[in-house]
């Protein structure tokens, strides 16, 4: 059972694949759809609330035969956040949810929940504290929030959820962390909010694989030239699951990207598992 998940910011500047970046971001897409995921899991969509453009699903219709495909859209702010779940398998319920989130959090589209017989299967796109730590309050009260949907979810059945969590958890997860203290991303509370998200049960896979490897990475920023060539990256998209699931992890991967710097898209292997 394989599991892909990407940011892939904007997934209509992919379709579309006018610009230098466009393109590479496209040439992701179809790498992926080579290969054929259980479930693809997509944060970032931008998409516009009424819905894929006719251009949009022929795309995705061509690159993912056979999928089914849900589409959670902000209809807050249109064209922002949005995620989108592509499954081969049918799911016998799909939810998005809102959790009780401050501001215009539950009106951004930023989660999708697809109930399978044994497993529950959720990705999400974590807000992001903001410049100068302006959302820093109501980033650590969706935390909390977000921790007890996933908690009520794996009361029920185990969950295996995925996203861009916009953290680095410890000082191994991002390539400069003793000047990363106080940045969106790397603040103790943040970084707290996870280690609390690890403890209500769920296993961070890439650690489960693999405790104290050095220089794995998910993101690199875009307004960096030299960030990607230099590795100076951050690991902030993940692949959690309920702790009675670990025996069946089995491949944790970050897919190669290139020259395409932002976020590289992950991919979660679990051996004779069913959903």
């Amino acid at each position: 059972m394989e599991f892909i998940s990407w940011n892939i910011d904007s997934l209509n500047a992919a379709i579309e694949h006018k610009s230098p970046r466009g393109e590479l971001t496209w040439q992701v897409l179809k790498q992926i759809a080579e290969q054929k995921p259980d479930i693809l899991a997509i944060q970032e969509t931008k998409l516009k609330p009424n819905g894929l453009t006719t251009k949009q699903a022929n795309a995705l219709d061509m690159l993912f035969p056979n999928y089914h495909r849900y589409l959670n859209y902000s209809t807050g702010r249109a064209g922002y956040s949005g995620t989108m779940i592509l499954s081969r398998h049918t799911p016998l319920s799909v939810e998005y949810p809102s959790i009780s989130a401050p501001g215009d959090m539950d009106l951004e589209g930023r989660i999708i929940t697809l109930e399978f017989e044994n497993t529950f299967v959720s990705t999400v796109y974590t807000p992001n504290s903001g410049s100068e730590l302006a959302r820093l309050d109501d980033r650590q009260a969706w935390d909390d929030a977000y921790r007890t949907y996933v908690q009520n979810l794996d009361q029920t059945k185990p969950v295996i959820f995925s996203g861009d969590l916009n953290v680095a958890h410890n000082e191994i997860d991002l390539k400069h962390p003793n000047s990363n203290h106080h940045s969106a991303g790397f603040t103790d509370e943040e970084r707290q909010h996870f280690s609390k998200l690890l403890a209500a049960g769920f296993t961070d896979a890439f650690r489960y694989l693999n405790p104290t490897t050095e220089g794995v990475y998910t993101w690199w920023a875009q307004r960096s030239k030299t960030a990607k060539i230099n590795n100076s990256g951050w690991r902030i998209d993940y692949y959690l699951l309920s702790e009675r699931l670990n025996s069946y992890i089995s491949a944790f991967e970050v897919l190669n990207t290139g020259a395409r710097q932002d976020h590289a898209p992950i991919k979660l292997v679990l051996k004779d598992y069913n959903l």
